[in-house]
């Protein structure tokens, strides 16, 4: 009899979860699913404020960038949804994802704004509708919405509102995403409960949730946005009509900087602070509706004779990671003339297409100016710098492992050697300062050995130019590093890495950093054509493999660059500390010109930290304000402009700097701690990054097996550094000392609960909204222009 009552216990059981599983007939409820028209006309958009309906600009966006954009705003958004605008919400989701190192062809690339012009094109591109695509109707709209459904399911299932999440949470950013269909929820919701929107964090207000779900059963209209103001229409035209000037110069020259600009948002000084701009060639001439032409690489064949650069307006959210800023004005034009059409040269044809032409920026523009093309770098250094540390992707854990955490970048004084000379030895071996990017993603898996061999013969070639060039009894010097002329303050950088992030600062911050670069035209040039220019973030394992080894050797590069200034004796020491252990994969042996001697006169054995000392000196005002955190020489340093409440807050944020080692093991690589003075207009913000030690960063892979925590370092940063923050501390000022101490004899997990949940901001403290709310604020009045939306996606679970 047993065997009866056990079928019949899995028939039922089968089919209670059949019905559980068993989506919904959406078609036979409310017919086909086809892409709507949800832009209201302006009329429509006016009736519809008269009727006190739900508007998409005042009333929902502010909600979606503030509690879902955080973590859906970047292409590495779960699933590619991107909530930043009401195109990306039409786009919908798609279930084929971006960052694939081991692909072998090249995806499709899916850019937001760029690879498709409406919904029906996404629908092709196999991107499925997150709103309501069938007929219209209060049920329909909130019953066929993943949307709806996905907020609708954290309300039904809310987080706990204390300690640590449990391990039904995946927070692995390379994790299996569930990116489900309307149709497909039934079996999501049952398998997944605890997964409604935000994910691992607390739901909406239920204000917030009542906007958002009236919205969606109106049919999530979006009214037209305001055109700009006439102002900005009259900066457009006249910037159009000076990128697509007549002549042949006029032509390269907008082609170079194109392929330096694209990436960044564009901004007209003195405009309004949310008015950005992309430069892209379009195939309608100015003052017609812009049809961007989307190649993969902007120096890829426009496939049509005449084209056009068009300023496109930026309409989606800014957030932080994509969002670097670069100003136009009459000055920056009358730079431009003085840089590209003052001096007396001629171009006589423009370069072709052809990929071993175009990505060769030495071959391209050999017609262009060496200094002009090395000055209009170094003009906004922190910008184009900004372009390769993080700008053409997202998530960049490969690229990022090929620097350090924390290293510091000066740059050759241009005309150091005689130009001519200079340019007429990059002329003559522009073969072998070919990139990855000539193959773009058709190079092989092991194509990147060519490269690495050109890179090879480049850092030969230039030793033994230098060799050459300089007199026996000469080697390096001062003069030989830019000043900034005085008092451009892009002459001096920081470079922070985040795991798979990272980000550049003006300044010298932090302590004395293990390395160094100091970057020539040659390195700057190639780091952004293999990096932004040449990069696909869609591109094959080859491709991938290509730019980051080849990226070691500008590494090297730079390196060698620094090297050069240091004693010759000293050189090889300095450089094998820099990678202990065995090679691995170093690509190219240590050439810095042993022959000469610096002419920096040395009065300690600390040489890096004594040449950075001549360095500052220098440079004098172009330095920036010294950092007196980090830095501080003595007990005491007083940061200029500082009231005495931050001034005691500094005395305490020394302390926490001066911790190395094991006793920083409790804090995540990038956390923000806001300070409460008891005003909350006065609280203050600070960035803790620390700077994690590894033996080498010569291999691709086992970063972790690399790791000498006993030498991590931490370094703080009054203000915002990097657009993930890992944690959030909220302290009381005059609990400072005990939140230090506490960092400091953090071992094991019974002393970590305290410091968390004491003065930490937990992934499921209601609070967390606020604190976003308030940080996001305050990085706005931090950063100004610069700032953009800090993204969740990389919060921990401690």
């Amino acid at each position: 009899m047993k065997k009866p009552i056990i079928l019949l216990f899995f028939l039922v059981f089968t089919g209670c979860a059949s019905l559980v599983y068993q989506a919904e007939n959406y078609e036979a409820l409310y017919g086909p699913s086809t892409p709507k028209q949800r832009r209201l006309t302006e009329e429509d958009a006016a009736l519809s404020q008269q009727q006190n309906k739900v508007s998409f600009y005042q009333d929902v966006k502010p909600i979606l960038d503030s509690r879902c954009v955080v973590c859906h705003g970047c292409y590495d958004a779960p699933c590619q949804l991107k909530l930043g605008s009401g195109e990306g919400i039409d786009r919908g989701a798609t279930k084929q994802i971006v960052y694939d190192i081991s692909r072998l062809k090249a995806a499709v690339p899916t850019r937001l704004f760029i690879d498709a012009s409406d919904t029906a094109g996404w629908r092709q591109k196999d991107f499925y509708p997150v709103l309501n695509e069938r007929r219209d109707s209060t049920a329909a709209n909130l019953d066929n919405s993943v949307l709806a459904k996905l907020i609708q399911l954290k309300r039904q299932n809310p987080l706990s509102n204390t300690g640590k999440l449990d391990k039904d949470f995946d927070f692995d950013i390379s994790r299996d995403l569930q990116c489900p269909t309307v149709e497909e929820f039934p079996k999501y919701q049952h398998q997944h409960p605890q997964w409604g929107m935000p994910y691992a964090l607390p739901g909406l207000s239920q204000k917030e949730e009542d906007t958002l779900l009236r919205w969606l059963k109106k049919g999530a209209k979006v009214e037209p946005q305001p055109p700009l103001p006439k102002p900005s229409v009259a900066e457009v035209e006249k910037w159009e009509n000076y990128f697509n000037g007549p002549t042949l110069k006029h032509q390269l020259v907008s082609r170079y900087l194109y392929e330096h600009l694209f990436i960044g948002h564009l901004h007209f000084q003195g405009h309004p602070e949310q008015e950005f701009f992309r430069l892209v060639r379009s195939k309608t001439a100015p003052g017609q509706p812009i049809e961007e032409i989307n190649t993969v690489r902007p120096y890829d064949d426009p496939g049509t004779d005449a084209f056009y650069y068009r300023l496109r307006p930026v309409t989606e959210t800014l957030v932080d990671k994509v969002h670097f800023v670069y100003e136009l004005s009459d000055q920056k034009m009358q730079r431009y003339d003085e840089l590209f059409f003052q001096p007396d040269y001629q171009v006589t044809a423009l370069p072709t297409y052809r990929p071993e032409v175009a990505a060769n920026p030495f071959k391209a523009f050999i017609e262009l100016p060496l200094v002009s093309k090395y000055r209009f770098l170094l003009d906004d250094a922190e910008y184009f710098v900004t372009g390769f540390i993080k700008g053409p992707v997202c998530r960049g854990e490969i690229a990022t492992e090929s620097i350090r955490d924390h290293f510091w970048v000066v740059f050759i004084q241009p005309g150091w050697i005689d130009p001519h000379k200079v340019t007429q030895a990059l002329a003559e071996n522009n073969q072998v300062l070919g990139l990855p990017g000539e193959e773009a993603d058709k190079i092989g898996l092991f194509g990147f050995t060519k490269y690495d061999e050109f890179g090879k013969q480049y850092l030969k070639i230039k030793d033994a130019f230098i060799n050459l060039i300089l007199p026996k009894d000469q080697g390096f010097d001062l003069n030989y590093i830019w000043d900034g002329d005085g008092e451009n303050q892009n002459a001096a950088l920081t470079i922070f890495r985040h795991f798979d992030s990272a980000t550049v600062t003006k300044g010298l911050i932090g302590d004395t950093p293990l390395t160094a670069w100091v970057l020539d035209y040659p390195i700057f040039e190639r780091l952004h054509y293999l990096l932004v220019a040449g990069f696909n973030v869609y591109g094959t394992a080859g491709h991938q493999v290509a730019s980051r080894t080849y990226m070691d050797i500008l590494r090297q590069d730079g390196e060698d660059n620094f090297l050069r200034f240091m004693p010759a004796m000293q050189r090889q020491s300095i450089y094998n500390s820099w990678y202990l252990g065995k090679d691995g994969l170093r690509t190219a042996d240590a050439l810095f010109s042993i022959g000469h001697a610096t002419r920096i006169k040395y009065q300690s054995t600390d040489y890096k930290k004594e040449f950075f000392a001549q360095v500052r000196q220098r440079l004098g005002k172009a330095a920036g304000p010294v950092d007196g955190i980090n830095q501080c020489p003595q007990e005491d340093c007083i940061r200029a402009g500082t009231t005495p409440v931050q001034q005691q807050v500094d005395r305490e944020m020394r302390q926490l700097a001066k911790l190395k080692g094991l006793d920083l093991g409790a804090l995540p690589e990038m956390s923000l701690l806001r300070v409460k003075t008891g005003d909350p207009e006065g609280d203050l913000v600070y960035t803790l990054l620390i700077d994690k030690a590894y033996s080498n960063i010569s291999k691709m892979v086992s970063m972790d097996s690399r790791r000498l925590p006993e030498n991590d370092r931490i370094t703080i940063v009054p203000g915002f550094v990097g657009s993930y923050p890992n944690f959030f501390f909220s302290v009381e000022k005059n609990r400072l000392g005990e939140f230090v101490n506490k960092i400091q004899s953090a071992r094991s997990e019974a002393d970590l609960e305290p410091l968390y949940s004491q003065f930490g901001i937990r992934r499921s403290n209601p609070e967390i909204w606020q604190q976003m709310d308030w940080f996001n604020q305050q990085h706005k009045k931090y950063r100004g222009l610069q700032a953009g939306l800090l993204d969740l996606s990389r919060y921990e679970n401690l």
